[in-house]
């Protein structure tokens, strides 16, 4: 039952991630932005996709809700970077902007279980 449940919200994160992603394209189209705000949009869009995913867990599982919003934002990113190395070929990110992208992506799982 846990099991299936994460994988429902990490299904549900990544669904939100395509629609948001989708609509910063489109914007990015439409008036041209710079680097900056898409890198913004991107940032919003992984914490965003957490907390819901975290949200959703933790209202399906109701006990111990944040670190089911954890593992939904561990799994994200693992899946994340799985993605990003094999569509590149390469590692192609620094240490940095990994580690950062994790606390990301955990702490917006974190608080979205905490907030279910």
């Amino acid at each position: 039952m846990k099991m299936k449940a994460i994988l429902k919200s990490l299904l549900f994160s990544y669904a939100v991630t395509g629609i948001f992603l989708l609509f910063l394209a489109f914007l990015l189209f439409q008036f041209d932005l710079g680097e900056k705000p898409v890198s913004a949009g991107i940032v919003a869009v992984y914490i965003l996709s957490c907390l819901l995913g975290g949200f959703l867990a933790g209202k399906i599982l109701r006990k111990d809700k944040y670190l089911w919003g954890i593992l939904v934002g561990v799994f994200y990113y693992l899946l994340l970077i799985t993605v990003s190395f094999v569509a590149k070929g390469k590692w192609d990110m620094s240490l940095m902007h990994a580690v950062t992208t994790f606390l990301m992506c955990l702490g917006g799982g974190a608080l979205g279980g905490m907030l279910s």
